[in-house]
């Protein structure tokens, strides 16, 4: 039976890798730091030794995701408003920003994969994103290996549009993030236009816990209208905390109106924001708020 400094040094060698694994699968790093300790759990207490703990790891973080995502899906189906994933920004764990950077996957694909049955996404992540062999992924979700090549390849169908297809240079990005924060809050409808494709969109994740939009906000004017009306009611301007990277996207973390703790993240094609994701919903910004040192359950001001 291994030393157990031998133990934990297997596990520590693995603990970025099915961190990022379990944040991939669920969505959540809360969740996924909950199931990594898990993992430990029971990776202590096994007597034998263990010819490749990495693949034993992983086995026993993919099922005990596969476990969690039962009663996740069951939650989502009750949340308020739209769902978006915990946002993983680089600045707070610098080894997990190389991690994401490396597996290319952005929130938009990350939303993509809420599409997928659970076994597609997990055939799709072990073999497509962290290069296990299929021979592999069948020993740790239990199928046989052309079970699991068709989960793959179902997987790939439904997400081929959504991988990656818009590289935006670094310096540019940044001129973007900070030119829409502060036309957005100015309400600088001209400014606002010149930034924003024709069919942007606005999702915004409050989980009935703060205020948000509870729809999605689809279009130039209406989107161009909505920072308008926002800016002349409100009586406490929007503060950036600091330009980050969001799952692969360029944004930021600021104090909105109302002293509300939100993260910002831009989807940017042919020089446009495509897309706006924004998270305001206190549990998922419980990391972000400890990085910042400030508090992720601040109300509107009167609650």
């Amino acid at each position: 039976m291994p030393r157990p400094d031998e133990r934990l040094a297997d596990f520590e060698a693995q603990r970025p890798r099915l961190l990022r694994l379990g944040y991939r699968m669920l969505g959540s790093l809360s969740e996924a730091e909950d199931i990594v300790q898990e993992a430990w759990l029971r990776w202590a207490r096994v007597e034998a030794g263990v010819d490749t703990p990495a693949a034993y790891l992983t086995r026993i973080v993919t099922r005990l995701c596969l476990d969690q995502m039962k009663s996740a899906r069951a939650r989502r189906e009750s949340y308020i408003g739209a769902w978006l994933p915990e946002p993983l920004m680089g600045w707070i764990d610098p080894q997990a920003e190389e991690e994401a950077i490396a597996d290319d996957l952005s929130l938009t694909l990350m939303l993509a994969l809420e599409r997928l049955s659970p076994l597609e996404r997990a055939a799709f992540l072990l073999h497509d994103v962290f290069g296990m062999a299929l021979s592999d992924v069948a020993i740790t979700l239990d199928r046989d290996a052309a079970a699991v090549r068709q989960l793959a390849v179902r997987a790939r169908k439904h997400l081929r549009a959504e991988r990656p297809r818009y590289v935006v240079d670094r310096a540019e990005a940044d001129r973007i993030v900070h030119a829409f924060f502060e036309a957005s809050r100015l309400g600088d409808t001209a400014a606002l236009g010149s930034l924003l494709a024709q069919d942007v969109a606005i999702h915004s994740d409050g989980g009935g816990r703060v205020i948000a939009f509870r729809n999605v906000i689809r279009g130039i004017d209406r989107v161009r209208r909505l920072f308008a009306g926002l800016a002349t009611k409100a009586y406490y301007k929007p503060v950036l905390l600091r330009s980050v990277t969001i799952d692969g996207l360029p944004g930021y973390v600021s104090l909105d109106r109302g002293q509300i703790l939100q993260t910002t993240a831009l989807d940017i094609r042919d020089g446009r924001i495509a897309a706006i994701y924004i998270v305001r919903n206190p549990d998922k910004l419980r990391h972000v708020a400890a990085a910042l040192g400030c508090d992720a359950e601040r109300r509107e001001m009167g609650d």
